[in-house]
């Protein structure tokens, strides 16, 4: 592992080269990546298309590792939001003079050195770099290798835009997508400030249980919607739809779907645009009897034992339940706590679901496909934090940074 000690020391001593550099400066390397992108369409969507040859186009991942030109538009769109965002770093959290005169402040800074180990998310390089450098962090990057071309491809841009605004290039290293990488940065005692996994589970379940350095869990979503007894039913129709079908590969996608049994005569309407779609529906046995005859019978499966399950694919659970109650306790039981939501007109069972469920994020009357960095006017995000412990729901530029207090005396002795 001294190749990696090597890396991983460089990186550290960029990190604190970054302190001293001003926001003008983090910004302009932001933007002129964003150009870089722009006027570089046909290197990136080449070495996507290498990693995509490589990739059975079934696999849910395969869309998540697609890029196109629209998605490449939208990255550099992205870096210029960040760009443009206001720094959170030096920001004043807490000011107070104590009682003898110690003038105490408390003011954010960034963590230092972040890693970010991730699967098949060409955009999360790009995403991860913006935010670190914009927040006065370095990066280690450990991608996998089904995106490693088109990885590789990223952090060249990315290096070329560091050397346009002289600023060195270790503050973002992308490491070899090898299982000796992974162990290397989750063992980077003294080099890593905190290690973030952004993928599936068994990819967080892994990072959690091998790291030595400090964890941010986030990401792996088994995500639910209620329709309620008093849900309004066009509104239903459109949220479940998009939840489910607006891109079913991201953690924020619909994986099962809870229905008031008073409702289950409104429930071919309700799953219309899904068959549309070519969803296919795992119902119990209640909403498999409702379905029948209106939904298509080759997409429609006995549920077994689904529940827990995080599709990623154009396949939803589908279970009754009696009331908000039942439906609250099946989210507690399988849910995964990153997006929930709740479909009503009434505001008592509303008020109930978000005091009750609980995730990182609770709708009520929206589609859980909101649960995103951008949509929340954090630009990008490093990931979608489940755990409660420090940062929760989507992480922008003031979740990747700590503080520090600053006291300011005249000389005064503890007694």
């Amino acid at each position: 592992m001294e190749e990696f000690d090597d890396i991983f020391r460089c990186v550290r001593e960029a990190s604190r080269g970054l302190l001293t550099l001003d926001d003008e400066r983090r910004s302009a390397a932001i933007m002129t990546l964003a150009d870089l992108v722009d006027s570089h369409h046909e290197e990136l969507l080449a070495a996507n298309a290498r990693d995509l040859a490589r990739m059975d186009p079934a696999n849910p991942l395969y869309d998540r590792l697609q890029l196109t030109p629209d998605r490449l538009s939208g990255i550099a769109s992205d870096l210029r939001h960040v760009a443009g965002l206001e720094s959170p770093v030096g920001e004043e959290v807490e000011h107070r003079v104590l009682p003898n005169g110690i003038d105490l402040r408390k003011v954010r800074v960034p963590f230092g050195v972040i890693g970010v180990i991730y699967e098949a998310r060409p955009n999360v390089t790009f995403d991860v770099f913006s935010l670190c450098l914009k927040s006065g962090n370095a990066c280690i990057l450990k991608g996998g290798h089904d995106a490693d071309d088109s990885n590789r491809a990223a952090i060249s841009l990315i290096h070329e835009a560091l050397r346009l605004n002289d600023i060195p290039m270790d503050v973002a290293v992308l490491l070899p997508s090898t299982h000796e990488a992974t162990a290397a940065l989750l063992g980077a005692v003294g080099y890593v400030d905190v290690c973030i996994p952004r993928g599936g589970r068994r990819l967080i379940d892994f990072v959690r249980d091998n790291a030595r350095v400090p964890v941010i869990e986030t990401g792996a979503g088994v995500v639910h919607a209620y329709f309620d007894l008093h849900g309004d039913l066009e509104m239903g129709r459109g949220i479940i739809a998009n939840a489910k079908t607006r891109r079913v590969s991201v953690c924020n996608a619909l994986d099962t779907l809870l229905v008031h049994r008073d409702r289950l005569p409104d429930l071919p309407a309700l799953c219309a645009p899904l068959a549309e779609k070519n969803v296919e529906i795992h119902a119990d046995a209640e909403a498999m009897a409702a379905l029948e005859g209106s939904y298509p019978s080759r997409l429609l499966i006995p549920a077994g034992d689904c529940w827990d399950t995080e599709w990623m694919d154009y396949k939803m659970g589908l279970r009754t339940v009696a009331d908000a109650g039942e439906a609250i306790a099946h989210i507690a039981l399988h849910g995964s706590g990153h997006s929930e939501t709740i479909i009503t007109e009434d505001c008592e069972t509303a008020d109930l679901f978000r005091q009750l469920v609980d995730a990182s994020c609770v709708y009520v009357n929206l589609p859980t496909s909101f649960t995103d960095g951008g949509q929340f006017g954090l630009g990008a995000e490093i990931g979608i934090s489940t755990q409660k412990l420090g940062p929760r729901g989507p992480m922008g530029l003031r979740e990747i940074t700590t503080t520090r207090y600053l006291l300011t005396g005249r000389g005064q002795l503890r007694p």
